[in-house]
Protein backbone atom coordinates (compact mmCIF):
# COMPACT_ATOMS: atom_id res chain seq x y z
CA UNK A 1 0.00 0.00 0.00
CA UNK A 2 1.41 3.27 -0.88
CA UNK A 3 1.78 6.02 1.86
CA UNK A 4 0.79 9.24 0.95
CA UNK A 5 2.41 12.22 2.39
CA UNK A 6 0.40 14.25 5.32
CA UNK A 7 -0.88 16.95 2.83
CA UNK A 8 -2.29 15.15 0.30
CA UNK A 9 -5.95 14.90 -1.29
CA UNK A 10 -6.56 11.49 -0.72
CA UNK A 11 -7.96 11.15 2.71
CA UNK A 12 -8.03 7.02 4.31
CA UNK A 13 -11.30 5.33 3.74
CA UNK A 14 -12.19 5.12 7.60
CA UNK A 15 -12.01 8.88 8.21
CA UNK A 16 -14.26 9.62 5.33
CA UNK A 17 -16.61 7.30 5.48
CA UNK A 18 -19.24 9.79 7.86
CA UNK A 19 -19.82 11.71 4.93
CA UNK A 20 -21.39 9.29 2.45
CA UNK A 21 -24.14 11.64 2.59
CA UNK A 22 -26.29 12.94 -0.41
CA UNK A 23 -25.67 16.79 1.66
CA UNK A 24 -21.80 15.86 1.69
CA UNK A 25 -21.57 14.48 -2.30
CA UNK A 26 -23.89 17.84 -3.17
CA UNK A 27 -21.36 20.34 -1.38
CA UNK A 28 -18.28 18.79 -3.13
CA UNK A 29 -20.22 18.55 -6.20
CA UNK A 30 -21.26 22.67 -5.94
CA UNK A 31 -17.06 23.05 -5.46
CA UNK A 32 -16.09 21.33 -9.06
CA UNK A 33 -19.48 23.48 -10.64
CA UNK A 34 -17.87 26.72 -8.40
CA UNK A 35 -14.41 26.35 -10.15
CA UNK A 36 -15.64 25.59 -13.59
CA UNK A 37 -18.33 28.28 -13.64
CA UNK A 38 -15.16 30.98 -12.34
CA UNK A 39 -13.01 29.31 -14.82
CA UNK A 40 -15.47 30.11 -17.60
CA UNK A 41 -16.25 33.84 -16.44
CA UNK A 42 -12.43 34.41 -16.43
CA UNK A 43 -11.63 33.10 -19.60
CA UNK A 44 -14.35 35.07 -21.26
CA UNK A 45 -14.49 38.19 -19.05
CA UNK A 46 -11.12 38.42 -18.06
CA UNK A 47 -12.15 39.75 -14.16
CA UNK A 48 -13.38 37.05 -11.35
CA UNK A 49 -16.88 38.01 -10.33
CA UNK A 50 -16.73 36.51 -6.82
CA UNK A 51 -14.18 37.26 -4.92
CA UNK A 52 -15.08 34.93 -1.93
CA UNK A 53 -15.51 32.04 -4.22
CA UNK A 54 -12.38 31.75 -5.97
CA UNK A 55 -10.68 32.45 -2.79
CA UNK A 56 -12.38 29.53 -1.15
CA UNK A 57 -11.83 27.28 -4.35
CA UNK A 58 -8.19 27.78 -3.89
CA UNK A 59 -8.04 27.66 0.49
CA UNK A 60 -9.67 24.23 -0.43
CA UNK A 61 -6.62 22.92 -2.56
CA UNK A 62 -4.23 23.18 0.71
CA UNK A 63 -6.69 22.34 2.92
CA UNK A 64 -5.98 18.88 3.59
CA UNK A 65 -6.06 18.26 7.03
CA UNK A 66 -10.04 17.74 7.26
CA UNK A 67 -12.27 15.05 5.77
CA UNK A 68 -14.96 17.09 6.38
CA UNK A 69 -15.90 18.27 2.95
CA UNK A 70 -17.87 21.68 4.75
CA UNK A 71 -14.69 22.15 6.79
CA UNK A 72 -12.67 21.76 3.70
CA UNK A 73 -14.65 23.94 1.00
CA UNK A 74 -15.30 26.91 3.52
CA UNK A 75 -18.29 26.70 4.79
CA UNK A 76 -21.80 27.43 2.70
CA UNK A 77 -21.48 31.00 2.34
CA UNK A 78 -18.17 30.21 0.41
CA UNK A 79 -20.08 28.00 -2.08
CA UNK A 80 -23.23 30.15 -2.64
CA UNK A 81 -22.07 30.57 -6.24
CA UNK A 82 -22.14 26.86 -6.80
CA UNK A 83 -24.96 26.08 -5.40
CA UNK A 84 -26.71 28.60 -7.69
CA UNK A 85 -24.72 27.02 -10.79
CA UNK A 86 -25.19 23.26 -9.79
CA UNK A 87 -29.38 24.64 -9.54
CA UNK A 88 -28.44 26.22 -13.33
CA UNK A 89 -27.07 23.18 -14.26
CA UNK A 90 -28.81 20.46 -13.34
CA UNK A 91 -32.58 22.08 -13.45
CA UNK A 92 -31.97 24.05 -16.22
CA UNK A 93 -34.72 26.06 -15.91
CA UNK A 94 -35.23 29.33 -19.09
CA UNK A 95 -32.06 27.22 -20.67
CA UNK A 96 -29.82 28.57 -17.99
CA UNK A 97 -27.11 25.54 -18.09
CA UNK A 98 -23.79 26.95 -19.52
CA UNK A 99 -22.19 24.27 -21.62
CA UNK A 100 -18.82 25.20 -21.15
CA UNK A 101 -19.25 24.76 -17.49
CA UNK A 102 -20.50 21.21 -18.45
CA UNK A 103 -17.43 20.33 -20.55
CA UNK A 104 -14.79 21.85 -17.69
CA UNK A 105 -16.50 19.73 -15.19
CA UNK A 106 -15.96 16.61 -17.57
CA UNK A 107 -13.10 16.96 -18.05
CA UNK A 108 -12.34 17.62 -14.20
CA UNK A 109 -13.55 14.54 -13.29
CA UNK A 110 -11.42 12.59 -16.40
CA UNK A 111 -8.14 14.54 -15.14
CA UNK A 112 -9.38 12.77 -11.42
CA UNK A 113 -9.55 9.30 -12.77
CA UNK A 114 -5.99 9.47 -13.91
CA UNK A 115 -4.80 11.45 -10.69
CA UNK A 116 -6.12 8.93 -8.29
CA UNK A 117 -4.67 5.96 -10.05
CA UNK A 118 -1.32 7.28 -10.12
CA UNK A 119 0.55 7.20 -6.51
CA UNK A 120 3.86 8.33 -7.62
CA UNK A 121 1.81 11.95 -8.90
CA UNK A 122 -0.38 11.81 -5.56
CA UNK A 123 3.02 11.61 -3.48
CA UNK A 124 4.34 14.61 -5.41
CA UNK A 125 1.45 16.89 -5.02
CA UNK A 126 1.29 16.28 -1.35
CA UNK A 127 4.76 17.77 -1.65
CA UNK A 128 3.83 20.37 -3.60
CA UNK A 129 0.92 21.23 -1.46
CA UNK A 130 2.95 21.28 1.46
CA UNK A 131 5.18 24.14 -0.13
CA UNK A 132 2.21 26.13 -1.13
CA UNK A 133 0.78 25.95 2.22
CA UNK A 134 4.54 26.94 3.95
CA UNK A 135 4.34 30.24 0.93
CA UNK A 136 0.64 30.62 2.53
CA UNK A 137 2.15 31.51 6.05
CA UNK A 138 3.84 34.78 3.90
CA UNK A 139 1.07 35.35 1.42
CA UNK A 140 -2.23 35.53 0.68
CA UNK A 141 -4.19 32.96 -1.29
CA UNK A 142 -4.99 35.03 -4.11
CA UNK A 143 -1.11 36.70 -4.28
CA UNK A 144 0.47 36.57 -7.61
CA UNK A 145 3.32 34.14 -6.13
CA UNK A 146 0.98 31.67 -4.76
CA UNK A 147 -1.16 31.89 -8.08
CA UNK A 148 1.33 31.04 -10.22
CA UNK A 149 2.90 28.10 -7.61
CA UNK A 150 -0.34 26.52 -8.42
CA UNK A 151 -0.28 27.57 -11.76
CA UNK A 152 2.93 25.41 -12.17
CA UNK A 153 1.31 22.13 -9.91
CA UNK A 154 -1.41 21.94 -12.07
CA UNK A 155 0.76 21.94 -15.19
CA UNK A 156 3.57 19.67 -14.00
CA UNK A 157 1.46 16.97 -12.35
CA UNK A 158 -2.00 17.43 -13.37
CA UNK A 159 -2.63 18.34 -16.83
CA UNK A 160 -1.01 16.35 -18.85
CA UNK A 161 -2.24 13.05 -17.03
CA UNK A 162 -5.04 13.06 -19.65
CA UNK A 163 -6.55 14.84 -22.41
CA UNK A 164 -5.94 18.37 -21.82
CA UNK A 165 -8.62 20.76 -20.85
CA UNK A 166 -9.66 23.44 -23.31
CA UNK A 167 -10.81 26.75 -21.94
CA UNK A 168 -12.43 28.48 -24.05
CA UNK A 169 -12.50 32.59 -24.25
CA UNK A 170 -11.45 36.00 -25.19
CA UNK A 171 -7.54 35.64 -26.22
CA UNK A 172 -7.18 38.88 -25.19
CA UNK A 173 -7.75 37.78 -21.61
CA UNK A 174 -6.43 33.97 -22.00
CA UNK A 175 -3.15 35.67 -23.41
CA UNK A 176 -2.12 37.54 -19.90
CA UNK A 177 -0.31 35.57 -17.81
CA UNK A 178 -2.12 36.37 -14.58
CA UNK A 179 -5.29 34.81 -16.30
CA UNK A 180 -3.73 31.84 -17.34
CA UNK A 181 -2.61 31.35 -13.71
CA UNK A 182 -5.92 31.84 -12.24
CA UNK A 183 -7.41 29.36 -14.40
CA UNK A 184 -5.08 26.46 -13.88
CA UNK A 185 -5.30 27.14 -9.98
CA UNK A 186 -9.18 27.10 -10.19
CA UNK A 187 -8.91 23.97 -12.64
CA UNK A 188 -6.68 22.41 -9.72
CA UNK A 189 -9.17 23.57 -6.95
CA UNK A 190 -11.96 21.69 -9.08
CA UNK A 191 -9.21 18.68 -9.45
CA UNK A 192 -9.22 18.44 -5.84
CA UNK A 193 -13.12 18.96 -5.77
CA UNK A 194 -13.64 15.74 -7.87
CA UNK A 195 -11.24 13.51 -5.68
CA UNK A 196 -13.11 14.48 -2.32
CA UNK A 197 -16.78 14.02 -4.19
CA UNK A 198 -15.10 10.41 -5.05
CA UNK A 199 -14.14 9.56 -1.91
CA UNK A 200 -17.67 10.42 -0.48
CA UNK A 201 -19.43 8.35 -2.86
CA UNK A 202 -20.05 10.46 -6.14
CA UNK A 203 -20.60 8.93 -9.05
CA UNK A 204 -21.30 9.98 -12.73
CA UNK A 205 -24.27 8.29 -13.23
CA UNK A 206 -26.28 9.94 -9.75
CA UNK A 207 -25.69 12.94 -12.10
CA UNK A 208 -28.58 11.70 -14.05
CA UNK A 209 -29.96 8.84 -11.72
CA UNK A 210 -30.53 11.37 -8.88
CA UNK A 211 -30.81 14.58 -10.76
CA UNK A 212 -33.81 15.51 -8.74
CA UNK A 213 -32.70 14.90 -4.85
CA UNK A 214 -29.22 16.67 -5.70
CA UNK A 215 -30.93 19.47 -7.03
CA UNK A 216 -33.04 19.66 -3.91
CA UNK A 217 -30.28 19.33 -1.37
CA UNK A 218 -28.68 22.29 -3.24
CA UNK A 219 -31.61 24.16 -2.78
CA UNK A 220 -31.42 23.42 0.99
CA UNK A 221 -27.65 24.29 1.11
CA UNK A 222 -27.80 27.55 -0.47
CA UNK A 223 -31.22 28.70 2.03
CA UNK A 224 -28.10 28.30 4.80
CA UNK A 225 -25.84 30.85 3.03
Amino acid sequence: MTHLPQHSFIKRSELIMSFHTLESRSIAFAAMCQAAYLVDKIATKGICPDAVAFNASLRSIVRTDSAAPLDILGGHESLKLGYKTVIAQLDNVDGARNMQVTKYVAGLMALERKLSANSGTLNLLGERINQVNRQLAHFDIDDSSVLSNLDSIYKDLISNLGPKIQVNGNPTYLQQSQTQHKIRALLLAGVRAVVLWRQIGGKRRQLLLSRKAIVQQTKQNLLRT
